[in-house]
């Protein structure tokens, strides 16, 4: 077993990933800064997991990271922490410049400096995978899909950040031998993702009979993962994959942004229905559409099916979508949690969302 220091610990992705690890025995250090989309409350599951330490810390304090690294005698690392919403990037990009540029920077500077220190196996062993997404390869016509070999063409200031910390993770194993992975993922939906994304946020719109804001015609197309499938990949890259390599995991499913908001409306009207007969689907508004906004993302994970044996245990996204309202039906509590703490600016009226 492993000893695994996971970065954005409390958020998304990255809790469902330390939930995974935990289960297979390995042990894990979570490390976030606890800003608006990382909290405690998604590690609550594993506080009493005796493989399970956390360590509230910013990917930006190399020294931190660099301790704990020794402290617990790390052998991989795996960093999910990253500002990632779209639209937040557009109005203020400077902290995704920040984050996702200086703080990778930061992190592959201790780590390079904590393996130099190792010897033997324990030197051999030591993986740092950086955990990017599909959209730093720019758009997709209406064919064609995204893999390992695709030129980069970032469109937004996220998805710019993004490459280039891939960048940089590249050039450390190319330059100063460090082990590393990196992989690219579709859109992922699932459990305990902060509900400024699009299907947390729709549902929680949804149950407070608020419109279900679309972007132009809803006409722009995603390939969506479950987090756990996701999770499942990371893992395998982690135990598999080869040094400097690049892995894409997707979820082989794509579907236009109106047909997600339709399919959860109809997951909605079967397990929250809305009083007097009326319909979801109803409250469903097209807004203006983003700068920038790519039209369409799919991915070809050929490679980590081929090389990793990586699978999707999720076979529809009608299944995962069902088990992920269902999910956010019975933790409401959790959502209510996240989203009113100072500092959130996402707001829902709780008082209607728990009715039903």
């Amino acid at each position: 077993m492993k000893s695994i220091l996971v970065t954005g610990a409390a958020g998304f992705i990255g809790s469902n990933f330390v939930e995974l690890a935990l289960s297979k025995g390995h042990k894990v250090v979570g490390y976030d800064a606890l800003t608006y989309a990382g909290h405690l409350e998604t590690l609550e599951p594993f506080k009493n997991n005796p493989g399970f330490t956390f360590v509230k810390g910013n990917i930006l304090d190399q020294e931190l990271f660099l301790k704990t690294l020794k402290e617990h005698q790390i052998d991989w690392v795996a960093h999910f922490a990253a500002e990632s919403h779209v639209d937040k990037s557009i109005s203020g990009p400077g902290a995704f410049i920040e984050t996702n540029i200086n703080g990778t920077f930061s992190l592959l500077s201790a780590s390079r400096a904590y393996f130099e220190s190792l010897s033997g196996s324990k030197k051999e062993g030591f993986r740092f995978l950086h955990v990017s997404t599909d959209e730093v390869f720019g758009e997709l016509g209406p064919t064609g899909k995204f893999s390992e070999t695709t030129p980069y063409a970032p469109n937004s200031p996220y998805s710019a950040s993004k490459a280039g910390s891939d960048l940089l993770v590249r050039a450390w194993h190319h330059t100063y031998g460090l082990p590393t992975l990196i992989t690219n993922c579709s859109n992922n939906y699932g459990p305990r993702q902060f509900p400024e994304k699009l299907i947390p946020h729709m549902i929680f719109c949804a149950l407070q009979g608020k419109p279900l804001p679309v972007y132009g015609k809803g006409e722009n197309i995603r390939d969506w993962i479950h987090v756990k499938d996701h999770s499942r990949g990371i893992l395998q890259a982690l135990e598999g994959g080869k040094s400097g390599e690049t892995y894409c995991f997707g979820g082989n499913s794509e579907r236009k942004n109106i047909e997600v908001v339709h399919a959860l409306c109809r997951v909605l009207n079967e397990l929250r229905p809305r009083s007097g007969g009326a319909k979801y689907e109803e409250l469903i508004t097209f807004v203006t559409d983003r700068p920038g906004h790519d039209f369409r993302y799919a991915i070809d994970d050929s490679k980590a099916q081929r090389e990793l044996g990586y699978v999707h245990e999720f076979k529809s996204f009608e299944i995962g979508l069902r088990a992920t309202v269902e999910w956010y039906l019975s933790n409401l509590d959790w959502s209510q949690k996240v989203t009113s703490k100072p500092g959130v600016k996402v707001s829902y009226d709780w008082s209607l969302v728990a009715k039903g």
